[in-house]
Parts: structure tokens; C-alpha cells; sequence
């Protein structure tokens, strides 16, 4: 027998090292050319390391969550015996570094039942699942399953490779533990003997990344915030008689494109908020069109797509845009292009946009737009009280060049521009 390392290959860009997120192996599994060895990290995209050849794991070369250089060992397999060398080293392949959701291994061939026994074992415990450390082995989809059924992974075997959990394995183990009798009560325990136990969970992956652009965020830009009250009454009667009209043919239209609509009007009124700072440098650059970035909540945490030449784009365009692009964020599908480079950003909670926020600019920009809820009150107007409907915008800026006064022109702007719709039309 012989020994193959690999170590990690270069996967272009310049790239120097890269973070361990997932490992899909665990010392002493049998591996298959091609399988999927572990999961990288590189900013924003995921990359899956493949195996290059037949044969049994020795030796993991880092830990989950650990950054590795560009050429340092991987993995070390157990091969059969190469003709002419006891050892052996490669780099695997590795696709183009495109942000991509894990995708789980195909489903195995069933087996054939075993013979039935003369008499019913006594029900157990299901065995524990196959994992590395106590975590088991699952990609996102079925962890997401998992807790929509109310199942404990841990719980529930896995005939994947290295133990990993299948979405049948998942189906199976919940249809089993349906058809179970029901258990006696247990008998109440009081507080004081209710075991506890803190949970500790390590930041890896997309959601260091986002930590560290977080605190990068605020360590170097002096944000202020500026919140206005609008009136959207106009807006929303303007946005359902759109709908009524064209929406079985071009698509509903959502308040976020007549919003994205109002800011690239704005920027073109005021291109100092249409930039992105390198402090470094000292330079500020104002950019000629925008780049809309678009804040969107997946399971991995915050990621911002942009909609680039947004103000090039009719509203269905940018309603049509935002749609495509939360999609592929949150399907884990969106390019590294399509992650970067914006020059503004909208970002909105939607129903649980409160009241007011304050939002984090997304460096290296300016400037972020916060979007709250909108809400029917009583507002006086002609010296009547009416119901009008109300939405809050919250704002935040780059001190060092921004000033006050252009932020609150700019918002100001915007206000106008959205209780009177008819000026997102006109230029």
C-alpha cells in the first residue's frame, strides 16, 4: 500500500489561502475517485475539493473553520501500490470559485430487506448518526428539513459516504418515529432538576466573513443616521393601479423597485452618495452609473447581490432583477460578479422593519437606505385627520465625506420624489 497526499490546489484569483468549512470524510472511510473530499471557502464562494483517487483516509490536514495556504497538505490517502513510488502528492481540482450551495450525494441503491425474525426485537434508541466531532454529517437542505420535521440529526444513521445524512435517511427516520406507540409520560421534573447546558458554536464560513466585514464596516467608517417619515399613500394606490394594469403580463410589482427607482434620481441630484471611499488611498470615486446593491437574508447570514446600471432599468427590470438576484443568493448560486462592486445600498426588513433602524454601510460605499415598515395612521391634513399610509426611511453615512446637509437633501429628495409619484418619471 502507499500513501497520497494532496494538498490544496490553487484556485486562481491570486488566492493565497483559503477557510476549511466542511469536511466530507473522516479518517479511515473508503473514498471513490471524484468524491467530494471537503467543502473551501475563498470571500464569498464555495468550492468543493474532489478526491483524484481510490482509496482509504489516513489523515485530515486542518480542522473546520482553520485557514489553509495554497499547497499545504490536505489529506493524506491510503492507495494501493504504485509502481515505482511508495508516495505519492497532488493538488485536487477544484472548480471555478463560484458561490455554490453544498449539493448532497445521490441517494443509495436500496437494499433488499433481511429475512423477517420469528418474534419483535424490543424498540431502542436509534443509533446516533455518523459525524465528525458530535456535529453530524448533512448538507443545509437537509438540516433545513430536519427542523421543519422537529428531528434531531443526531439521531437519524446515514449511509452516505462518511456517515453524511440523505434527505432519505431524513424521510425515513421521521416515518418510522410516526408510527411508534406513543411513550408513557414522563413524570414532571422541577426546575432545579432540569438539565441545562450552554451551546457553543463556532463562527466559520460565510458567517465569519460576514462578521469580519461587519466589524470592518464599523471600526472604519464614522456612521451617522438620518430617519424621515413619508407619506406613501400615492405610492402604494400607484403601485396596485400598476398592478392591476400590467401585472399579468410583466409581473406585481413589490415597493422596492419604485424605492430603487427614487435613489438613482436621488444619486444623479447628489453623486457624492453614489461612491465608494478607499481610505487608504484617500480617494473617493464617484461612480457614473449605480450599482445597486440589494441586502438579502439567506440561512448562511447577510449577503448583498447587486443590480448593476440600475438606472438604466425600467421598474419591472429592477423588480425582475432584485427577484433573480435574492434567488441566487439564497440558493447559493450567486457569481463572485455578482456579490461585488456595488455603489449604494437598499436594504429592508420588510414587516418587521420597525420603526426605525440603523443600518451598516456596506463598505466600501458611502451610503446604505433603510427601508421600515409601513403602517396606516392618523395624520392631519386640510385640518381633517385621515388615514394615510406611513413608512419611515433610516439612512446611514460616511461622515468623513458626507456631510450632513447633502444626507439630508438626499433624503429629502427621495421623500418627494416618493409622496409624489409622478416625479419618478420624470428627469
Amino acid at each position: 500500500m502507499g500513501i497520497h497526499i494532496i494538498k490544496m490546489p490553487d484556485i486562481g484569483e491570486g488566492i493565497a489561502e483559503v477557510e476549511l468549512v466542511e469536511w466530507r470524510v473522516k479518517p479511515g472511510d473508503a473514498v471513490a475517485e471524484d468524491q467530494i473530499l471537503a467543502d473551501v471557502m475563498t470571500d464569498k464562494a464555495t468550492v468543493e475539493i474532489p478526491s483524484p483517487v481510490v482509496g482509504t483516509v489516513l489523515a485530515l490536514g486542518g480542522e473546520v473553520g482553520q485557514t489553509l495556504a495554497v499547497g499545504s497538505e490536505l489529506i493524506r490517502i491510503e492507495v494501493a501500490d504504485v509502481p515505482g513510488a511508495k508516495a505519492a502528492t497532488s493538488r485536487a481540482s477544484a472548480p471555478s470559485p463560484v458561490a455554490t450551495a453544498p449539493v448532497a450525494a445521490p441517494a443509495p441503491i436500496a437494499k433488499p430487506p433481511p429475512p423477517a425474525s420469528p418474534a419483535p426485537a424490543p424498540r431502542v434508541a436509534p443509533p446516533l448518526a455518523g459525524a465528525v466531532g458530535d456535529r453530524p454529517i448533512a448538507s443545509p437542505a437537509v438540516r433545513r428539513r430536519a427542523w421543519e420535521l422537529g428531528v434531531d440529526l443526531i439521531r437519524v444513521p446515514g449511509s452516505g459516504p462518511g456517515g453524511r445524512i440523505m434527505q432519505s435517511d431524513l424521510e425515513a427516520h421521521a416515518a418510522h418515529a410516526t408510527r411508534l406507540p406513543p411513550t408513557a409520560t414522563p413524570a414532571p421534573m422541577t426546575v432545579a432538576a432540569v438539565p441545562r447546558a450552554d451551546e457553543q458554536i463556532r463562527i466559520t464560513g460565510l458567517r465569519r466573513r460576514i462578521a469580519q466585514k461587519m466589524q470592518e464596516s464599523k471600526r472604519r467608517i464614522p456612521h451617522f443616521s438620518y430617519v424621515e417619515e413619508i407619506d406613501v399613500t400615492e405610492l402604494e394606490a400607484l403601485r396596485l393601479r400598476l398592478n392591476e394594469r400590467h401585472g399579468a403580463t410583466r409581473g406585481k410589482l413589490t415597493l422596492l423597485p419604485l424605492l430603487a427607482r427614487a435613489m438613482v434620481l436621488a444619486c444623479a441630484e447628489f453623486p457624492q452618495i453614489n461612491a465608494r471611499f478607499d481610505d487608504e488611498a484617500g480617494v473617493v470615486t464617484r461612480s457614473a452609473a449605480v450599482h445597486l446593491g440589494i441586502a438579502t437574508q439567506t440561512d448562511a447570514g447577510l449577503m448583498v447581490p447587486v443590480l448593476r446600471d440600475a438606472d438604466r432599468h425600467d421598474l419591472w427590470d429592477v423588480m425582475r432583477g432584485i427577484v433573480r438576484l435574492a434567488e441566487a443568493a439564497r440558493s447559493g448560486k450567486a457569481s463572485r460578479d455578482e456579490l461585488s462592486g456595488s455603489t449604494i445600498t437598499l436594504t429592508s426588513l420588510g414587516a418587521l422593519g420597525g420603526i426605525v433602524s440603523t443600518p451598516v454601510i456596506n463598505h466600501p460605499e458611502v451610503a446604505i437606505v433603510g427601508v421600515n415598515r409601513m403602517v396606516l395612521r392618523p395624520m392631519i391634513r386640510d385640518g381633517l385627520v385621515v388615514a394615510r399610509q406611513m413608512m419611515n426611511l433610516s439612512s446611514s453615512f460616511d461622515h468623513r465625506v458626507v456631510d450632513g446637509m447633502h444626507a439630508a437633501q438626499f433624503v429629502q429628495a427621495i421623500r418627494r420624489m416618493l409622496e409624489c409619484p409622478a416625479l419618478l418619471f420624470v428627469e
